[in-house]
């Protein structure tokens, strides 16, 4: 197979990992002749590898002597000398260059330079300070994806405090579930927030929640769709960030707390769609040190660039996209629905603001594929590198489209990781090629493997994602988690001091990857393992199809493969669609894909950040209870799956 894209002899020279690479000779005596030798020294050898991506960011902060101390997955600590701030380093940068750029769906831009960023920091820290928040006191916010979040998040990380947020979408009991656990002293909302040409209020919604928050001391309101300002009376302890800012005197100087490496900095939340949302903590040197390495060695993020994530604040690609400031990024914020005008809003906004990494899903590639977008007819994209796609696995057929429709000299970097790490465990290369479908390779510092269920490691063939060896960017634990008895069965139980991360993989013969979903619900009938993904890429080529949701179905003791599919509207499931989808699966794949039955069904459930919940489903169809519907941006759509009478015989 031939790469579908090469990167240029000067971009491969300019490239910040070539520049690392050459660094890293010249330190340790080393001779890399490729990217697989420089991997294979970050994973033997940590006590080099992750000092030098301390020493090469130019990181602020104490490091000490030792990189790490104990052994094994739960008994290593990372840098245990160590001294530094996360906000410190992502507010290391001056001047009236921007640092965001902010737009809203209703047309509102907004822009903040480093100093005004810096300035905006320290005057809402001081007012947090006066509130007696400290270090390991809990901030949450319930915001959209707007500037006042990252003031909001960085300036908790000044003090030590500890970080966590849910999109504005969640409704009551999806906040009360994540916050209630982890009892938040200060809460930040915004008065509403628009989407897809509405205006939705959320001032009741957040009046509710804190009547049932019983920990917080002030709901911080932060005016954007203009909801009358009188009308947080009803909320408990209510205030205006103006009123609140004012609280406290004005600062012109942040005050950063030099706290240990793994001191927790964010609490991010499983999908939860089968229970309550596990609690993970992750701490601000492992986030830190994950993150400028994955932005600078596999993103090539250069100062100066601009940088875009689609994401909304529950989602981890924010707290991603937010530690850009770091490598000197200008970053692109967006709000609202990313399919106005068909998908050109973000397209548009590329063009505008200069957009250098665009980062999106693979949700989002596949829709715009399907209504004939073509950005590289319509738009610029002059200073564009590098596109990112995550969320779900990218197919062969959307790099096809991206190449042909989008950009054709582009980084497509399919990236992938989760939550659980607040980063990636195989993602970009700026100096390899890349491969039709294929993840590029794994990532600098964490020791990818790919087991068989005997935790074997395999080639070429699919099965468990896993890390053989520990990384600083683990979760320091779950929250109320006593004994790490949760942490233990999340990603430790599977294979002795190995991270199973769920994940059905390939390490392919160009030494990158191929995700095929999540094993927990990869089908398995026959005893035959097929990941879901495999079906999707065959089942959603077809223009009659809009999405679609495979699950097994437990029957006569073994397991039928079941596919779901939503339809274009004057589409109906005959006997020849259900033909046609049969047929593109078999001739594809094989016969063990071809489902056993094929169901129409008006929507498909997904998460708040936009994943199908293939667990959910296939507990609906067994009777099994789902848990946390809040979970679901769409619960009402699990009603197309219950009691169907097809699956009863």
């Amino acid at each position: 197979m031939s790469p579908i894209w090469m990167p240029s002899a000067n971009r491969i020279a300019s490239a910040n990992l070539t520049d690392f690479m050459a660094r890293m000779e010249a330190r340790w005596g080393r001779r890399f002749a490729d990217y697989a030798s420089l991997h294979r020294w970050s994973v033997t050898q940590p006590a080099e590898f992750w000092p030098s991506i301390w020493e090469y960011a130019e990181l602020i902060g104490v490091p000490g002597r030792l990189t790490f101390t104990g052994a094994g997955m739960l008994g290593t600590r990372w840098f245990p000398e160590a001294s530094l701030n996360f906000a410190e380093n992502l507010l290391r940068f001056r001047g009236d260059d921007k640092a965001l750029v902010f737009w809203g769906e209703n047309s509102v831009r907004r822009t903040l330079s480093h100093d005004q960023l810096y300035g905006r920091v320290a005057q809402l820290a001081a007012a947090m300070r006066a509130e007696g928040v400290g270090a390991g006191d809990r901030v949450a916010a319930y915001m959209p994806n707007m500037p006042e979040t990252v003031i909001a998040f960085l300036a908790a990380a000044s003090i030590g405090a500890i970080f966590t947020s849910a999109s504005p979408d969640f409704g009551v009991q999806g906040v009360l579930d994540r916050f209630g656990q982890i009892e938040p002293k200060l809460l930040f909302v915004a008065d509403g927030y628009f989407y897809n040409g509405k205006t939705i209020d959320s001032l009741a919604r957040v009046a509710e929640i804190v009547e049932r928050l019983p920990s917080v001391r002030k709901t911080v309101v932060t005016p954007y769709v203009g909801v009358d300002g009188h009308r947080i009376e009803a909320i408990r302890n209510g205030i205006m960030l103006g009123s609140f800012l004012q609280s406290a005197s004005a600062e012109s100087r942040i005050e950063f707390a030099r706290l240990p490496f793994d001191h927790p900095l964010v609490i991010m939340y499983s999908s939860g769609t089968t229970g309550v949302p596990k609690c993970i903590v992750h701490g601000a040197g492992g986030a830190l040190l994950q993150h400028v390495k994955e932005h600078r060695l596999h993103g090539d993020i250069k100062r100066g660039d601009r940088m875009f994530y689609f994401t909304t604040c529950g989602w981890m690609m924010w707290n991603w996209l937010v530690s850009g400031l770091a490598s000197g990024a200008t970053l692109l914020l967006y709000d609202g629905s990313p399919f106005l005008g068909r998908g050109k809003i973000l397209f548009d906004l590329a063009d505008a603001e200069g957009m250098t990494h665009f980062g999106t899903s693979a949700k989002f590639i596949d829709a715009i594929a399907k209504v004939g977008l073509a950005p590289i007819e319509s738009h610029r994209l002059d200073r564009l590198r590098v596109m990112f796609s995550t969320g779900s696995p990218l197919v062969a057929e959307s790099f096809d489209y991206v190449y042909a429709r989008v950009k054709g000299d582009l980084q497509l970097a399919s990236i992938s990781g989760g939550t659980d790490i607040l980063s990636c465990f195989v993602g970009g290369n700026p100096i390899g090629p890349v491969y039709r479908g294929e993840i590029q390779c794994a990532g600098l510092g964490m020791a990818v493997d790919v087991f068989n269920p005997e935790g074997d490691p395999i080639r070429r063939e699919k099965g468990e994602l896993v890390c053989t060896r520990p990384f600083p960017v683990m979760p320091l634990k779950f929250w109320n988690d006593q004994d790490n008895a949760k942490y233990r069965a999340a990603y430790l139980d599977r294979f002795p001091e190995t991270w199973c991360h769920g994940d059905f993989a390939e390490w392919t013969a160009h030494d990158g990857f191929v995700i095929y979903g999540r094993s927990d619900a990869t089908l398995n009938p026959g005893g035959v393992r097929i990941g879901t993904a495999e079906i999707y890429r065959q089942v959603e080529k077809l223009p009659e199809v809009l999405e679609s949701l495979v699950i097994g179905q437990t029957w006569e003791n073994d397991v039928r493969v079941v596919l779901f599919v939503k339809l274009r509207a004057d589409v109906v499931l005959d006997e020849p669609m259900v033909a046609r989808v049969k047929e593109v699966i078999r001739d594809n794949t094989t016969p063990r894909h071809v489902p056993a039955k094929i169901l129409q069904v008006t929507d498909i459930p997904r998460t708040k950040s936009g994943k199908i919940v293939e667990l959910a489903v296939r507990n609906i169809v067994h009777g099994e209870p789902v848990r946390n519907l809040e979970a679901l941006a769409n619960p009402e759509a699990l009603d197309f799956f219950r009691d169907r009478p097809e699956l009863m015989n």
